[in-house]
């Protein structure tokens, strides 16, 4: 597995497979295949369906900045080796044409067909979480010491930051209103979450600001604000609304924070080398669902819980997400996904309640829901994989 850096990015949403992935493989592009006369850029699956409503087009022309760009959205072929397939061309200049199909494998990562190109090395010699639990049973290791021995060094301080973004991106969520872009109308509502107490139970409080927490980093990522890839911009308001809910509410302290997103970072790297963290692979049980272990897991290593109840938190999880589509209307991350991520912190954390009671009886292996989640994501029809021409984009007026 790869360092638990290339699944926290600090990126601009609203999209890492959609935004940030393009943009990079553009620029890994030009740094071959710089100074052409004229580029053309073609778009498969999902980039093609949903690139509009996403900003696909708009983040890729700017990376190409002043040369002369073409960028088309292929809608009817199906003959791609990926669901975020793109095509880069370049012609001119004198020279012969050139071609490079790159794939935006999800969580802002690309991978170039056809090469043996791969983002950073692999630091972990174990690929599944059962040989990680193993493992630190074995040596009496948590989760995020196991992780903090194979990083660099400088790992704690890359959490404190990855942290600190998070916080920002929900305080500044928290204070904006208005209208997000994409022509939806959809109203900001984190504000009026947090501050709305009227003939409210004792009960719903905890919902009621866990979900004001997410939205209001679900609604910054729809507006193209800085985001936190944990896996993807799409679901980047989970982890930070458990986080900052433990934080103002239970009391942890941002070394605790931090240590428990080294252990979230290791459940989403399992999930990332053996399954899909993209929509568009996988629909949204690959997204919500990760996150939503990877928060249930962060919360029971804050909460002291055993290395077995760890494990069924992320169980758990992503487990009863299992089948969930990936159906923005039109094409935007704003209905259904903003939600989403208030529902998927709130079932995290219900999870991990759930894990308290029941770990002792659980049949059921974190490896085991994994696989699973991974084969009903190949068997989920295109049209309910970030295609937006299922399910509510389908229905919604």
């Amino acid at each position: 597995m790869k360092s638990i850096r290339q699944l926290y990015k600090i990126g601009v949403g609203p999209s890492s497979s959609h935004t940030m992935g393009p943009v990079k493989a553009t620029e890994r592009f030009l740094s071959h295949y710089d100074g052409y006369d004229n580029y053309v850029v073609t778009l498969y699956g999902s980039l093609a369906m949903t690139g509009k409503g996403h900003g696909t087009d708009v983040a890729i022309r700017r990376a190409f900045g002043d040369r002369k760009v073409e960028i088309n959205f292929d809608t009817t072929s199906h003959s791609f080796s990926h669901p975020n397939t793109m095509e880069f061309a370049a012609y001119g200049a004198g020279r012969d044409p050139v071609k490079m199909v790159i794939l935006s494998i999800g969580g802002g990562d690309i991978r170039v067909e056809g090469e043996a190109f791969s983002e950073g090395a692999d630091i972990y010699e174990h690929d599944t979480f059962e040989q990680i639990k193993s493992y630190c049973e074995q040596n009496n290791l948590r989760y995020w010491q196991y992780a903090l021995q194979r990083e660099d060094e400088d790992i704690m301080n890359y959490m404190y930051e990855i942290w600190r973004t998070m916080q920002e991106c929900v305080k500044i969520g928290l204070d904006c209103e208005g209208v997000l872009p994409g022509g939806l109308n959809v109203e900001r509502r984190a504000k009026k979450l947090l501050s709305d107490r009227s003939d409210e139970e004792r009960h719903t409080r905890k919902d009621r600001i866990v979900s004001a927490y997410a939205f209001a980093a679900g609604e910054q990522n729809a507006a193209g604000g800085v985001v936190v890839t944990a896996p993807t911009c799409g679901a980047s308001g989970v982890m930070p609304a458990v986080f900052m809910y433990a934080k103002e509410h239970q009391g942890f302290n941002d070394e605790q924070i931090a240590r428990a997103l080294l252990t979230a970072g290791v459940i989403g790297n399992v999930v990332k080398t053996n399954a899909s963290i993209s929509g568009a692979e996988c629909g949204c049980q690959a997204e919500i669902g990760t996150a939503c272990a990877m928060a249930a897991a962060a919360l029971a290593e804050l909460y002291g819980m055993t290395l077995d109840e760890i494990e069924y938190s992320a169980e758990v999880a992503l487990e009863h997400q299992l089948g969930l589509t990936c159906d923005p209307v039109n094409g935007l991350v704003q209905i259904p996904c903003i939600e989403r991520n208030a529902v998927g912190a709130m079932r995290a954390i219900n999870a991990v309640s759930l894990a308290t009671f029941l770990a002792d009886s659980r049949k059921v292996s974190f490896d085991m829901v994994v696989k699973a989640m991974y084969e009903t994501g190949k068997d989920i029809s295109e049209n309910y994989r970030e295609t937006s021409i299922g399910g509510l984009a389908k229905v919604y007026k």
